[in-house]
C-alpha cells in the first residue's frame, strides 16, 4: 500500500500542472485513482459496482467500490513458456523448445455473478484460462484442468480427460486482441436451464500470422484449437469435462473458423462483445437476445488492392418466442451475419477502422422521423496515419434499426429472392458454410430472417456497408461511452493521449456543449469504459497505468443558477429549493416540477424576482412590499415563507390564496432596521431573498434613498446632481438644499432640469504672482439671488475673500491675495452663501486661476525669460543668478548667455541620419520654437523634438542625411552660439557576415552579425524577412547578436539590419531555417534515482542545435544541460529524482532545443481542438529505479594490500533493472582508477598496474554510476611489517633470514594465485564466448529451414529463357567469336518503361544474313554448295578429322566449330546424330587402346563438345518440365538464406554460405528492417522489403528491385546505379541515400560504406525508389573498389587491427574465427530440403521413362563396350557419368543463367560450386578419404554422399533395365525435337562462320580428301575447291564494304 500511495503523491503535481492547463470550467471531476507498476489490460466491474477488477502485465487487482481502495493483488507472471509448447496443464504434452520467462497479458476478464467466478485468461499457455473467486480473485474458485484434493468444484471426482482445444482460448501474444463475453441463460434457475457460455473472439496467432514466432518450428497448436470465434461451455459446477469445450453434440462444433488458406485475407482484429436485446417479434412475450461483435478485417500487407474494414457481426443466443429452458442453443455459424460499418465517405476521406463501440439508447434523430429514443450503437473510428503521429479520428453513430432491417433484408435475399450484389456465404469458413445464395421455394418466418434456421447454417456476410456520416472529429480518439439524459445525449470520449472529452448532443445531433478533462497525462485511454452500475453519474476507465474513477460532472463549480445552465450541461441542472447547480438526483423531490431545472429548459427559466417598488424614499412610511416571481419555483404552499433582509431581519411573506406563486407579498423592513447609509453615498442597496423552510431561493435588490444627503454629498454641484439622480428629487433654491417632495419648498419657481440652477460661468484668468493683492471677476448664470445674498470668494479651505456684487450676474472678489513657493500652484474659484456655511453656487466645470513663483524652479537665464509663454512675468538678474518678478512696465528685453553644451549622446551615427541625437546643458532656448532651426551637426541640421524638448536644459533632435563621413562639434545658436566640446561622427555602418548561416524553423538560434561600426546611432533592428524581428539584441562595435524568431516553413531569408528605421544594411546576408531537428528514439530509457546516467538522444539535425536541456516531469529535481556531439547524437545526463520510491511508470521528458520545447512535427494540434485540449504530450519516458547496490565479495569493509603489488578486485553488485554497460561504471581506489576488466549481471572485476604508494595508509574504494557514488570498503596499504623486521633483524639474524625467506615465498605464491585467476578468468570468458557463438550456429540450424520454407515465396513466375537464348549460351558459353560482344542477353535501356521486350541481337538467331547485295549471289551459291557437302558424312567426317589433327586448332577452335556445326545441321538431328556416333567410335577406339575410364573425362574433342550439345537439345524440355522448378526454388533459397545475414559488399563474404572461402569469419550482428518502398515499375506500387541494417545502400537497392521485379526477367530489370532511392524521415523531410557521401565515417584510414545502420533508418519508414536522371558516376562496382581505401563489414585482414591493440584487449576480445564455421552447417541444413528435391528431379524416372536421348545413348555405350570386350562395370559406369551428369548436369548446376533469365552473383556461383562438387561425388564410384584436413566442400556433404550415390546407382540400373530404343523411335524423336524448333537459328551464318575455317585449313582439307578412297571416288574434294573458288573472291570484298 504504502508505494503506491507514495506514487501518487508523485503523480500530485503533474496532475496539477495539467489541471491548471485545462479549462477552470472542466465539467469533468477525477475522484478516485488506482495506479499499476506495470501496464494495464483489462478491468471488469461486479454486478452492484462495489468490487473493481483491475487485470495488468504479471498482476491481478481486486479493488473496492467507489474509493478504488487496493484489496486483493495476485501475480500471474511472468512464467516459463514458449508459444511453440502446449500448456502444461496438458498432462500428456511435452515440448523440446526452450523456454523463457514470459510476460502475462491479460486477454480475458469477465466476472459471472450467478457462478461467483471471474474467468480471467492471459498470453501465455498458449492463451490459457483460469475461473477465480469474485470474492477473492487470488483463489481459484474451479481449478482446471483439476487435480489433488484441493481443486474447486468438480476437482475431486473420476479424472478428466483434457485436450488442447480446452485450453488454448484466448490469443498468446500481447499484441493479437480477444474479446470475451458471459452468455447467461434467460428463465429460473434450475436444471431445464441451459448452462453459462463464453462467447470468445481471438485473432489468430499461428503460423502464416505475423504473431507466429519467427526461425521455428512449423508447429502450430492454434489453428485446430482456436478457432476465431467460439461459444464455450462455462459451467463451473458442472461436469468439468465439458468446460471450455464448444461442442453442441458429438458431431458438430459451435465455432467460427476461417480456412487456413483464407486467413491472409481474413485477419480479424477483435475490438468488443456486448449482448443487446433485439425488438420482440410480433405476437412475441419477450425479446430474444443478440451478441454482437464489433471487429476489423485487416488488410492483406501483400495485396495492394485490399484495405482494412470495420465489421459488425451479430449471433443469436437463443431462438425468439421459445421458451429459453428447452435447452436448445442455436449454433453459431447458422445464425452469424456480419455487415459492414462505414464512418464518413469512402475512399481515403473515411475512416476505416474501428477503435471502440457502446451501444446505448439515445434521443438523436438519425434517419428517417422516429419517435425518439431510439437504440443506437457509437463507434469511435480512425483513419491511417503514418506511424508516430496522431490518428485522425470520428465519432459516428448507427440505427440498430437499420443493422435489424438489414440483417432481414439479407437474409431475404440469400434464400428466397437471390441478390448476388446484396449478400454473399463467407466461403472462407470451415464450419457451417455451403452453396451461395441460391432461390428456395421456402417461407422464411420472421425468427428465421433474424436467426437462420437449421436448414439453412451459411454465415452470411452483406456486401453493402451501413454509412453513417460523423457525429464528430478529432485527432486520436480511443474509447466511447456514451448516456442519454435530460433531452441530451452525452458523449463520453477518450484520447491518446490521457485526456477524457465530453460532449452534449441535442436531438439534432448538434454539439450543444463540450468540456475535457486530463485522466493520466500521455496514457492512452483504454477502449472500453463502464458506468458504475450503482451511480451512473460515475464513469470508470482504463489507461496504460492507471485505474480511474470519474464525476461525469462538475456542477458545483457553477455557483449562479445562469452559470449552471448556461455551461448546457446535460447533467447538470439548478436545484431551487437548495440554491445550487447539481446532478438531479442530488437535488431533494427533484421529479417533482420546477424543483429541478434542467440546461435544456434555457437560462430564462431560472428562478428570479422583482421588488415593486425597487426604489423607496426615505422619508414615505412604507408597510409592504409586492414581489414578482419569474422562472421554475416549485409551489410554496404550506411551507413556512419570510423575507430576508440580512442582518437576521425577516419579515412574514404570504402567497395569495389562489396559490399562484407568481406574486408574494412581504412586510416592509422597520424604519429602525434601515441600513445605514455608506459614507458620500446618497442610497443603500438592500438585498432581499424569498426564504422558504430556512432557507432562501431567490434574491433581488431594492434600493432606499435620500435626497438631502445628495445635496450635502455633492456641495460645489449641489443643485446640478440633486435633479440628475436616478430618483425623483427637488431642488429648493431658497432653502438652497434637495428634498425628497416638493411640497418642502417654499418657492415659487420650480427647477425643472439641472439647466436652470445658479452656477459659476468658467472663465480664464491671467497667472498671479505670489503675493501680488488682485480682484477677480466672477460671472454667474441664473443667477435668482437678491443683492442682499451675502457671498464669500472661497480659493481653497482656509482662503476666503470678500464678494462684492456688481450687478446681477457678476461678482467681484476684492483684494485676492495667495501665496505659493511652488513654481506654479492652481487654487480653485468658488463662491459660498456666507450665512449657509458649506452651501457653494454651482461649479459643474471647475474655475480656476494659477499662481506663479520666478523664484523657483529657474536655474538659468533661458528657463526664466522661458516662462514669458507661460504668463508668468519674470526677469533674469545676471549679478546676481536669479530669477525675479518684473516689476517694471514696460519691461527690458534681455539678452541670454550663449547656449552651454555639456553632454551629447550617442557619438556617432550612421550617413542616412535618423539618429535621435540628445543635446544636454544650460541656456538652450527659452523656448522650442528658438530651437528649431538652430541646431546642427557641422553643416547638417538636426531636426529637434517638440515633445522632447525641455525649456533650457535639454534638445533631442534627429540627425539629417550626411553626404559622406565626417567628424564635427554640435552647435546650437539661440541669439549667440554654443558649441560641444564632443564631437558627433557620420560613420558607415557595414555588415559582413552572419553566423551560424542556419538553424531550426522553431527559432531560438542566436545568430551573431559580424561588421563595423556596429554600435553607432540610437536604434537598431535586425528584420527577418522585413517582418519579423530577431529579439534579446546585443551589440558592440563589430558584432550584433540576436535570437532567431520562429517561422512556418524551410526558408532563406534575408537579415536586414537597420538603423534608425532606415534602409538595410547589406542587404544580402541571409539565414537559412532549415528543418526542425529531429529526436527519433532515447536510449537508455532507465536511470538510477540518483541522475547522471548518460542518456543518448538518437536522431537528425543535431548540429543546427546550439543548446539543449532536459526535463523529467514530476519527479525530476532539475534541469540538465545536454551536449552535442554529432549531426545524430546529443548526449544528457538524467536528472535525480525527487523521491526515493518511485514506481516504473515511464516519466515524461521533454527536451528544450535553442531554449524551445521539443515537438514533432507530426504532432501538431488537431484543428478540431480547444486550445485547453491542445496540451502538449512528451514523445519520451525515463524510468527511474533505485541506485545500483555494490559489496566487495565477503561483504568485508576493510581490504589489506601490499604496495608495489599488482591489485584486482571483485565487486559483486545486486541485481537491478538498469541495465548497465560496462563504460558506466567506474571504481577508483582514493583517486586512482581500477580498469574494468569483465562486467557480468553480479560481478565486476577490475584492476590496478600502477604502484598504490601514497603517504595515506587507507584509500576509500568508490564506485561511481552516474551522480551516484558508494564507497563500499577501505583499501589498507602494509607497511608496518617493515619496522616489525627491523626489530627482528637488530635481535637476530637467523630470525631475520626466515622471515624474508617466509616473506618471499607468500608473495610468489599470492602473485601466481593472482595470475593464474586472472588467466582463469579470461579463460572462462573465451570459453563462454565460444559456447555463446556454438549455441546460436545451432539454433541457426534448427530454425532456419522453417524460416526459410515459410518465406520462400512460390507464386513468382519461373524466368525460363526460350530456347534459343538456352541454346547459345549453352553453346557459346565464351568460346565463340560471334558472341564475345554481348555473352549475356542485352539489358534494356532505362529511357523506356520496366518490362518492355528485349530485341534479337545474336547473330546465329533467326534474322536476316546481312551481306551487301553485289555480294549476295555467289555468297549464297556458295554456302548452299557448301552446305550439301556439310550434310555428306564422308566429307563431315574427313573435315573434322582433318582440322582436329592440326597443331594451332585449339581446344577453343574445336568447341567453336562443334557448336556452329549443331546449329548448321540442327534442321536434321538425325543426321547430325549418326555424325556424332561416328565420331564417337572413333574417339572409344583411341581411348579403348589407352585407358578408357578417361573417356568423355573433358572437352577436347570436337565430338566430345558435339556430344555435350546434343545432350543440351534433346534434355531442354525435361529440363523445363521436371528439373527446372526444383532448380530455381533451390537458387532462391539460396539467395534468401544468403540475405539473411550480413554480406560485406566489398569482398562479398557472408555470415550464411556454403563455401569456406566465403564465409564471413567475424561476428557482426545484423538486424532485419522492414521498409515501406514505393517505385513505379514493375507494375507495383508500394510494398514491404526486408532487408538488414548492416546493408550497403547499393545491397538495399538489388533487394528492392528484386522484391519488385521478382515476377519481371533479370535482364529487363533497371541497375542499381540506375535508380536513385530516397529516405522520408518526416512528412517534410528526405535524403537521398548512397554508399558514399559526406557523412561516410573513417576508419584505420579507409572510408566506411553507408549502411542503414548509419543513416538511422528505423522499422517501417518510408522510401522511394525512381529511375535517376543521370547514372550516379561517383562510385564504381562496389566490389571493384580499392580495399586499401574502402571497406564494408570487415577490414582485409585482421593484423591491420590486432597491431592497434594490446595483447591482453586482443586476447581477450578475439574469438577463434574457425567458430564460424558451424555455419556453413547451418546454412547447408537450411537448403537441404531444396537440394533433396533437385537431387531427385535430376535422378528422376518420369512416369517410370527417363529422357529419351539417356537411354539410347546409355544403350550405346553399352554396345560399343561389348564389341570392344569391356566388362568393367566401372568403366561403364564412368562412361555414364561423363556423358550425362558431368557433361550436362554438372554444366547446368553450375550455370543458372543457361536457363534461367536470373542474376548469378559470385556468391551464388561458389554455393553452387559446393552443391555441383557434392553431385560429382555422388556420381563417382570411388571412396572419398575424408579428414581433418579435407576442404569443407567435400566435408560438407560428406555424409550425404552415400545416399546419393545409392540413387545414382539405382538410377542407372533402371535405365539399363528397361527394354531398348529402336533407332526408329529414337530417329521420330530426334525429328520432332528439329521441327519444333525450326527457323530458330540463322545456318547461312554458321555455314560462313564454319567456312572461315575451311579456307584457314584448306591444303590440309583437299590433301585429307584426296587421300581417302571414298572421298576421292565421289570428287568431293573438286566440290569443295569449287566452294572455295565462289567464296574466295567476294567475301573479303564484300565483309569490308559491310
Amino acid at each position: 500500500m504504502a508505494p503506491r500511495e507514495r506514487g501518487a503523491k508523485v503523480l500530485a503535481p503533474l496532475l496539477l500542472l495539467l489541471a491548471l492547463l485545462g479549462s477552470p470550467g472542466a465539467g469533468l471531476e477525477v475522484q478516485h485513482k488506482f495506479l499499476s507498476p506495470t501496464l494495464t489490460n483489462n478491468f471488469a466491474l461486479d454486478g452492484l459496482g462495489s468490487k473493481i477488477y483491475l487485470a495488468a502485465v504479471n498482476r491481478l487487482y481486486q479493488l473496492s467500490g467507489p474509493n478504488l481502495t487496493l484489496e486483493v493483488e495476485e501475480q500471474v507472471g511472468p512464467v516459463p513458456d514458449n508459444p511453440l509448447c502446449h500448456a502444461p496443464q496438458l498432462p500428456q504434452a511435452s515440448c523440446e523448445h526452450p523456454k523463457v520467462l514470459t510476460n502475462n497479458y491479460n486477454k480475458i476478464l469477465q466476472p459471472d455473478p450467478e457462478q461467483g467466478i471471474v474467468v480471467v485468461c492471459g498470453s501465455i499457455y498458449q492463451g490459457f484460462c483460469q475461473l477465480r473467486s469474485m470474492a477473492n480473485i487470488s483463489a481459484v474458485a474451479v481449478s482446471f484442468p483439476p487435480g489433488g484434493a484441493g481443486a474447486g468444484a468438480g476437482g475431486g471426482g473420476d479424472p478428466v480427460t483434457v485436450f488442447p482445444s480446452m485450453l488454448n482460448i484466448a490469443a498468446n501474444h500481447p499484441n493479437a486482441s480477444t474479446v470475451g463475453l458471459v452468455l447467461r441463460p434467460a428463465g429460473p434457475a434450475g436444471g431445464g436451464r441451459p448452462d453459462t457460455r463464453l462467447l470468445v473472439g481471438a485473432t489468430y496467432t499461428g503460423f502464416g500470422s505475423p504473431f507466429f514466432p519467427r526461425n521455428q518450428s512449423l508447429e502450430d497448436h492454434r489453428f485446430e484449437n482456436t478457432p476465431e470465434i467460439a461459444i464455450r461451455a462455462l459451467n463451473a459446477r458442472g461436469d468439468l469435462a465439458k468446460l471450455f469445450t464448444f461442442d453442441l453434440n458429438p458431431s458438430d462444433d459451435n465455432i467460427f473458423k476461417i480456412k487456413q488458406g483464407a486467413k491472409a485475407r481474413h485477419k480479424l482484429s477483435f475490438v468488443r462483445a456486448f449482448l443487446h436485446p433485439a425488438p420482440p417479434p410480433r405476437g412475441a412475450a419477450a425479446a430474444a437476445a443478440y451478441a454482437y461483435l464489433a471487429l476489423n478485417s485487416e488488410a492483406n500487407a501483400g495485396d495492394k488492392e485490399s484495405h482494412s474494414h470495420s465489421l459488425l457481426a451479430r449471433i443469436c443466443l437463443a431462438e425468439p418466442g421459445r421458451n429459453a429452458s428447452a435447452g436448445e442453443t442455436k449454433k453459431l455459424t447458422e445464425s452469424y451475419i456480419q455487415v459492414g460499418l462505414q464512418c464518413g465517405a469512402g475512399g481515403g476521406d473515411g475512416f476505416t477502422r474501428l477503435v471502440s463501440v457502446f451501444p446505448a439508447t439515445a434521443a438523436l434523430q438519425l434517419g428517417p422521423p422516429a419517435a425518439p429514443p431510439q437504440e443506437l450503437l457509437f463507434g469511435v473510428f480512425e483513419r491511417a496515419a503514418p506511424p508516430g503521429a496522431r490518428q485522425h479520428s470520428a465519432l459516428c453513430a448507427f440505427r440498430f434499426a437499420d443493422i435489424e432491417r438489414r440483417i432481414r433484408q439479407a437474409r431475404h435475399s440469400c434464400f428466397v429472392e437471390p441478390d448476388a450484389g446484396l449478400v454473399t456465404v463467407l466461403d472462407s469458413v470451415v464450419q457451417g458454410t455451403g452453396p451461395a445464395c441460391e432461390k428456395r421455394n421456402i417461407q422464411l418466418q420472421p425468427e428465421q430472417l433474424d436467426c437462420g434456421a437449421a436448414h439453412l447454417q451459411h454465415p452470411l456476410a452483406i456486401l453493402q456497408p451501413i454509412k453513417a456520416t460523423p457525429v464528430f472529429k478529432y485527432q486520436g480518439l480511443t474509447s466511447v461511452a456514451v448516456s442519454s439524459v435530460n433531452n441530451y445525449t452525452v458523449v463520453f470520449l477518450g484520447t491518446a493521449n490521457g485526456r477524457l472529452l465530453k460532449i452534449n448532443l441535442n436531438s439534432a445531433t448538434k454539439i450543444i456543449s463540450r468540456k475535457s478533462v486530463s485522466v493520466a497525462y500521455g496514457e492512452s485511454v483504454h477502449p472500453i469504459m463502464q458506468f458504475d452500475p450503482s451511480d451512473s453519474s460515475y464513469l470508470y476507465l482504463m489507461t496504460s497505468y492507471q485505474m480511474t474513477r470519474v464525476k461525469v460532472a462538475a456542477c458545483d463549480q457553477y455557483t449562479t443558477c445562469t452559470e449552471c445552465l448556461a455551461a448546457a450541461d446535460a447533467y447538470c441542472g439548478w436545484c431551487t429549493m437548495e440554491t445550487r447547480c447539481s446532478l438531479q438526483h442530488e437535488c431533494v423531490n427533484s421529479t417533482e416540477p420546477n424543483f429541478w431545472t434542467s440546461a435544456s429548459e434555457g437560462v430564462q427559466q431560472c428562478p428570479s424576482m422583482t421588488i415593486m417598488p425597487s426604489e423607496i424614499n426615505i422619508d414615505n412610511d412604507n408597510k409592504a412590499m409586492i414581489i414578482q416571481i419569474n422562472g421554475n419555483i416549485p409551489s410554496l404552499s404550506g411551507m413556512e415563507m419570510s423575507c430576508d433582509y440580512g442582518n437576521n431581519i425577516y419579515t412574514v411573506a404570504k402567497v395569495p390564496g389562489n396559490d399562484v406563486n407568481y406574486f408574494i407579498y412581504c412586510d416592509f423592513l422597520p424604519r429602525e432596521k434601515y441600513p445605514a447609509f455608506p459614507p458620500n453615498q446618497d442610497h443603500v442597496i438592500v438585498q432581499t431573498a424569498i426564504r422558504v423552510n430556512g432557507k432562501n431561493i431567490v434574491w433581488a435588490n431594492f434600493t432606499i434613498y435620500d435626497c438631502k444627503r445628495t445635496g450635502n454629498i455633492y456641495p460645489k454641484t449641489a443643485c446640478t446632481s440633486c435633479l440628475s439622480t436616478k430618483w425623483k428629487c427637488y431642488w429648493c433654491t431658497k432653502k438652497y438644499m434637495c428634498v425628497s417632495n416638493y411640497s418642502d419648498c417654499e418657492d415659487s419657481l420650480k427647477m425643472n432640469s439641472t439647466t436652470d440652477c445658479p452656477r459659476i460661468v468658467p472663465a480664464s484668468l491671467e497667472p498671479m504672482p505670489t503675493g501680488a493683492s488682485q480682484d477677480i471677476m466672477i460671472s454667474l448664470a441664473n443667477a435668482a439671488f437678491s443683492k442682499d445674498t451675502v457671498l464669500e470668494c472661497h480659493f481653497g479651505t482656509d482662503r476666503m475673500f470678500e464678494a462684492r456684487w456688481v450687478n446681477t450676474s457678476t461678482v467681484q472678489c476684492s483684494g485676492v491675495l495667495l501665496h505659493t513657493s511652488e513654481k506654479s500652484h492652481i487654487f480653485p474659484v468658488n463662491l459660498q452663501l456666507k450665512d449657509k456655511p458649506g452651501r457653494f453656487i454651482d461649479s459643474p466645470q471647475m474655475m480656476t486661476v494659477e499662481v506663479y513663483n520666478c523664484a523657483t524652479g529657474s536655474t538659468d537665464c533661458s528657463q526664466c525669460l522661458g516662462r514669458e509663454d507661460m504668463g508668468h512675468r519674470c526677469i533674469w538678474s545676471e549679478s546676481s543668478s536669479i530669477c525675479r518678478l518684473n516689476t517694471e512696465s514696460p519691461q527690458i528685453p534681455v539678452i541670454c548667455p550663449a547656449p552651454e553644451i555639456r553632454k551629447i549622446e550617442p557619438l556617432s551615427g550612421p550617413l542616412e541620419g535618423g539618429t535621435l541625437l540628445t543635446i544636454r546643458g544650460r541656456n538652450l532656448g527659452r523656448r522650442f520654437s528658438d530651437v528649431v532651426n538652430a541646431v546642427k551637426i557641422g553643416s547638417v541640421r538636426c531636426a529637434p523634438l517638440w515633445d522632447r524638448y525641455m525649456v533650457s536644459e535639454a534638445i533631442v533632435c534627429q540627425t539629417g542625411e550626411a553626404p559622406f563621413i565626417f567628424s564635427d562639434v554640435v552647435t546650437v545658436n539661440v541669439s549667440r552660439e554654443g558649441k560641444s566640446k564632443e564631437r558627433y561622427s557620420y560613420v558607415l555602418p557595414a555588415v559582413q557576415s552572419v553566423a551560424p548561416g542556419a538553424g531550426p524553423k522553431a527559432g531560438g538560434t542566436k545568430v551573431t552579425i559580424r561588421g563595423s561600426n556596429l554600435s553607432v546611432g540610437s536604434d537598431l533592428r535586425v528584420l527577418v524577412n522585413s517582418t519579423k524581428q530577431c529579439t534579446d539584441l546585443t551589440r558592440t562595435a563589430t558584432t550584433i547578436t540576436c535570437t532567431m524568431p520562429a517561422v512556418e516553413l524551410t526558408m532563406a531569408v534575408r537579415l536586414c539590419v537597420q538603423f534608425e528605421n532606415k534602409s538595410c544594411i547589406n542587404d544580402n546576408i541571409t539565414f537559412k531555417y532549415e528543418r526542425n531537428p529531429t529526436i527519433t528514439d532515447i536510449n537508455p530509457t532507465r536511470s538510477q534515482i540518483s541522475g547522471g546516467r548518460i542518456i543518448t538522444l538518437e536522431g537528425h539535425g543535431f548540429l543546427m542545435v546550439q543548446n539543449v536541456s532536459m526535463v523529467v516531469h514530476s519527479i525530476g529535481k532539475e534541469q540538465t544541460n545536454c551536449k552535442v556531439h554529432t549531426d545524430t547524437m546529443i548526449t544528457c545526463p538524467s536528472p535525480a529524482a525527487s523521491n526515493l520510491t518511485v514506481g516504473s511508470k515511464p516519466a515524461p521528458v521533454d527536451f528544450y532545443i535553442n531554449g524551445r520545447l521539443y515537438m514533432d512535427d507530426r504532432l501538431a494540434p488537431d484543428e478540431y481542438m480547444y486550445p485547453e485540449e491542445a496540451q502538449h504530450t512528451s514523445k519520451f519516458g525515463l524510468e527511474y529505479y533505485a541506485d545500483p547496490q555494490f559489496f566487495t565479495a565477503k561483504k568485508e569493509k576493510w581490504i589489506k594490500h601490499h604496495p608495489g603489488e599488482p591489485l584486482t578486485l571483485v565487486i559483486h553488485k545486486e541485481p537491478d533493472n538498469l541495465s548497465l554497460e560496462n563504460y558506466e561504471y567506474q571504481v577508483k581506489i582514493g583517486l586512482i582508477s581500477c580498469e574494468i576488466q569483465i562486467v557480468s549481471d553480479k560481478v565486476i572485476h577490475c584492476s590496478v598496474n600502477e604502484s598504490l604508494s601514497t603517504s595515506e595508509r587507507q584509500l576509500p574504494v568508490t564506485i561511481q554510476v552516474g551522480k551516484f557514488n558508494q564507497t563500499i570498503a577501505m583499501l589498507h596499504l602494509g607497511g608496518g611489517e617493515t619496522a616489525i623486521i627491523v626489530s627482528i633483524v637488530i635481535c637476530s639474524v637467523l630470525l631475520l633470514l626466515s622471515v624474508v625467506g617466509l616473506f618471499v615465498f607468500c608473495t610468489k605464491s599470492r602473485r601466481a594465485e593472482r595470475y593464474w585467476q586472472k588467466t582463469l578468468l579470461q579463460m572462462e570468458e573465451m570459453e563462454s564466448q565460444i559456447r555463446e557463438e556454438i549455441r546460436k550456429g545451432f539454433a541457426e540450424l534448427q530454425t532456419d529451414m522453417t524460416d526459410l520454407t515459410k518465406e520462400l515465396n512460390r507464386s513468382q513466375g519461373i524466368p525460363f529463357l526460350e530456347y534459343k537464348h538456352f541454346v547459345t549460351r549453352t553453346f557459346f558459353p565464351k568460346c565463340s567469336s560471334l558472341y564475345e560482344e554481348r555473352y549475356v542477353l542485352p539489358s534494356q535501356q532505362l529511357n523506356s518503361q520496366v518490362g518492355c521486350q528485349v530485341q534479337e541481337t545474336h547473330p546465329l538467331l533467326s534474322g536476316e544474313w546481312k551481306i551487301p547485295e553485289n555480294c549476295r549471289p555467289n555468297m549464297e551459291e556458295g554456302i548452299a554448295l557448301f552446305s550439301t557437302l556439310l550434310n555428306n558424312k564422308h566429307f563431315l567426317i574427313i573435315f573434322v578429322h582433318a582440322l582436329e589433327q592440326q597443331k594451332d586448332f585449339a581446344v577453343r577452335d574445336r568447341c567453336n566449330l562443334a557448336s556452329l556445326l549443331t546449329i548448321a545441321l540442327h534442321g536434321k538431328l538425325e543426321y547430325y546424330t549418326s555424325i556424332m556416333k561416328d565420331l564417337l567410335v572413333d574417339l572409344i577406339d583411341a581411348s579403348a587402346s589407352k585407358n578408357p575410364k578417361l573417356m568423355l573425362r573433358r572437352t577436347e574433342s570436337v565430338v566430345e563438345k558435339m556430344l555435350t550439345n546434343w545432350m543440351s537439345i534433346c534434355m531442354y524440355s525435361f529440363l523445363r518440365e521436371t528439373v527446372g522448378e526444383p532448380f530455381f526454388l533451390l537458387l532462391c533459397a539460396i539467395k534468401q538464406q544468403i540475405n539473411k545475414g550480413s554480406i560485406d559488399a566489398i569482398t562479398g563474404k557472408a555470415r550464411y554460405t556454403l563455401n569456406e572461402e566465403w564465409l564471413l569469419r567475424e561476428n557482426i550482428e545484423a538486424k532485419p528492417r522492414n521498409l515501406n518502398v514505393s517505385f513505379q515499375g514493375c507494375g507495383m506500387d508500394s510494398l514491404s522489403v526486408r532487408v538488414m541494417d548492416t546493408d550497403t545502400l547499393s545491397q538495399v537497392k538489388e533487394k528492392i528491385l528484386e522484391a519488385f521485379c521478382k515476377n519481371v526477367p533479370y535482364s529487363q530489370w533497371p541497375r542499381v546505379e540506375d535508380v536513385d532511392l530516397e529516405w522520408f524521415a518526416t512528412s517534410t523531410d528526405s535524403y537521398v541515400l548512397r554508399d558514399l557521401d559526406d557523412t561516410s565515417v573513417m576508419e584505420d584510414g579507409r572510408k566506411k560504406l553507408n549502411t542503414l545502420a548509419h543513416y538511422k533508418i528505423p522499422e517501417g519508414a518510408s522510401l522511394a525508389m525512381s529511375l535517376s536522371d543521370k547514372k550516379d558516376t561517383t562510385l564504381s562496382r562496389v566490389k571493384d573498389l580499392d580495399t586499401e581505401k574502402y571497406f564494408h563489414l570487415v577490414l582485409p585482414t585482421d593484423e591491420l587491427i590486432e597491431h592497434k591493440k594490446s595483447h591482453r584487449q586482443s586476447h581477450r576480445k578475439k574469438v577463434l574465427p574457425e567458430i564460424y564455421l558451424t555455419r556453413l552447417l547451418s546454412t547447408k541444413g537450411t537448403l537441404q530440403k531444396f537440394l533433396d528435391d533437385l537431387f531427385k528431379a535430376i535422378l528422376c524416372m518420369r512416369e517410370d521413362k527417363p529422357p529419351v536421348a539417356i537411354k539410347y545413348f546409355f544403350d550405346f555405350l553399352e554396345e560399343q563396350a561389348e564389341k570392344r570386350g569391356i566388362s568393367d562395370p566401372d568403366t561403364l559406369h564412368i562412361w555414364k557419368t561423363n556423358s550425362l551428369p558431368l557433361r550436362f548436369w554438372v554444366n547446368i548446376l553450375k550455370n543458372p543463367q543457361f536457363v534461367f533469365d536470373i542474376d548469378k552473383t559470385d556468391h551464388i556461383d561458389a554455393c553452387l560450386s559446393v552443391i555441383a562438387q557434392a553431385f560429382i561425388d555422388a556420381c563417382s564410384i570411388s571412396d572419398l578419404q575424408l579428414g581433418k584436413d579435407s576442404p569443407t566442400n567435400k566435408l560438407l556433404y560428406a555424409k550425404e554422399i552415400p545416399e546419393y550415390r545409392k540413387i545414382v546407382q539405382r538410377y542407372y540400373k533402371q535405365i539399363h533395365d528397361m527394354p531398348p530404343l529402336s533407332e526408329q523411335e529414337m530417329n521420330a524423336h530426334l525429328a520432332e525435337e528439329s521441327r519444333k524448333y525450326r527457323n530458330e537459328f540463322n545456318t547461312n551464318v554458321a555455314m560462313a562462320e564454319i567456312y572461315k575455317y575451311a579456307k584457314r585449313y584448306r591444303t590440309q582439307i583437299v590433301n585429307a580428301l584426296d587421300s581417302n578412297p571414298t572421298t576421292r571416288r565421289t570428287q568431293l574434294q573438286h566440290k569443295f575447291e569449287q566452294v572455295i573458288a565462289l567464296m574466295e573472291d567476294n567475301i573479303y570484298e564484300c565483309c569490308s564494304e559491310a
